[in-house]
Parts: C-alpha cells; structure tokens; sequence
C-alpha cells in the first residue's frame, strides 16, 4: 500500500505525462491550424544599390511570382506554398543574387532581396546593350534606373558564360582591364569609358576630348605607373588640355601627340 509520499509522486509523474500530451495536442492543433490558415500578407524588402537605386522594386517581384505560380501569394493558404521554390523562382532573376524567403507568425510572408550590382556596362559592335555584375554575369538594363557605371564601346567579342574562365578571350581582358580601373580611386573618377579597336584598348577620360592609347592587355601594371607619373609630373607644367592622346602600348615610354 502506497504511502502519502509515494501518492504525491506518483500523481506528479501522471500530471507530467498529461501536461507532455497536452502540449504535444496543442502544438499539432496550432500547426494544422497555420497549414490551413491564409497568407494575410507580402512585404517586400529590397537592398538598394551602393549608390542608393534600385535596378527593380516590389512590382516587379509580384510579378515574377505570379508568372511561375499562376497567382499572387496573399491570400493563399500556407499548406500549399513552397518558401523554397519562391527563393529559386526570384534567385532566376537576372537583376537578384540571393533572396530570402519566409512566414512569420502573423502568416506574413517576407521576401528580402539582395540585388546584383552592376560595375561596367557593354555596348558591343552588334548594338546589343547590358551590365556586366562583379562575377561577370549579365544583366539586362533596368527600366528603373541607369546605373552610373564605367561604359565599354567598340569591337567587344559575345558575352559568354565562362568568359573569365577562358585563357584568351578579348572580353575578360576588357573586364579585368575595367576592375583595375574602378579599384584605383584615381582612375576612378578620371575614366568615363574603355573603348575596344582591334584589340588595343583606348581610356576615355570625363574631362576633355583627350584619349589614353592604352594598347593590349598586357604589362598592366607598368602602363598605369607609366601614365601616373605622366599625370603627376607633366600635366601640371604642360596642362590637361594640351595633349591630344597619350599613347602607352610603346614599352618604357608615354608618347603624346599635341592638338
């Protein structure tokens, strides 16, 4: 025969159980309850660009997701929505690196979205005109906003997947040739556009109808300290104006040519 401890110990261990069951009815009640409850809404949160625009808005977003899906989440039931495929669906998106999907427990659906940014823009000897992102992806142009970027004109050969795979292709030296140029703060703010002819490259500065004969895409390194010196010692005596080019694809030398 049971004593008053043992009694109090063993309804304790009964409380116990009822309360895990209880518990377990509750939270299964509240998850069957979510899954056939509606979307009560969509907010859109989009990281703007370096300089503060937007290549896409919410809009946009909606209809991406009603073109794959057929219909526009608010308003659908949880049950039948795929937080991942909407990720997959958005990360398609020519204008969107990564997007992060989820539910919160009001039943709001968030989509936060992180824009790919464009660092040059090509326009090639076939007319066709895009953005090329820091992995070297291509964007289409934005219908929202002109990005203010450095700007390749001339005889630049099909953008291609694997192009900076590639040991030799015209476009990746024009890509890399751009990321030394938007690295340096001073030719950042000096050159406005690489211009591609026959394979020799020509810088074209903001300021002034003065072109940089750069020439191929080799000796890199030696041509801009080459140009550099030529900028900090000559200019300022002969004066910004005074040359017509600057012409560096001559090795040891900055061979210039007067108006």
């Amino acid at each position: 025969m049971m004593n008053n401890q043992e009694l109090i110990q063993s309804l304790r261990r009964i409380s116990y159980i009822a309360l895990f069951f209880i518990g377990a009815i509750v939270v299964i009640s509240a998850v069957e309850q979510k899954q056939v409850s509606d979307v009560k809404a969509v907010r859109i949160a989009i990281e703007p660009l370096a300089d503060g625009y937007f290549l896409i808005d919410s809009a946009d977003i909606h209809t991406t997701i009603e073109r794959s899906f057929g219909f526009n989440l608010e308003g659908q039931q949880l049950a039948i929505l795929d937080v991942e495929r909407v990720e997959r669906v958005l990360e398609a998106d020519p204008f969107i690196l990564d997007a992060d999907v989820y539910v919160t427990a009001g039943n709001v659906i968030k989509i936060e979205v992180l824009q790919r940014e464009p660092v040059l823009r090509i326009i090639d000897r076939n007319g066709l005109n895009y953005y090329l992102d820091e992995q070297g992806n291509r964007l289409p142009l934005s219908r929202h906003f002109s990005a203010r970027v450095l700007v390749a004109t001339g005889n630049i050969p099909p953008h291609v997947p694997d192009f900076l795979e590639r040991e030799q292709y015209l476009l990746k030296d024009l890509f890399e040739l751009a990321r030394l140029v938007r690295e340096d703060p001073l030719w950042k703010v000096m050159v406005e556009e690489i211009h591609l002819q026959n394979g020799s490259f020509v810088l074209i500065p903001k300021l002034g109808n003065q072109r940089i004969v750069f020439g191929p895409f080799k000796d890199v390194d030696d041509k801009f300290r080459r140009l550099r010196l030529f900028y900090e010692h000559a200019v300022p005596y002969a004066g910004w104006r005074e040359y017509k080019t600057v012409n560096l694809s001559y090795r040891g030398q900055v061979v210039c040519e007067k108006w």
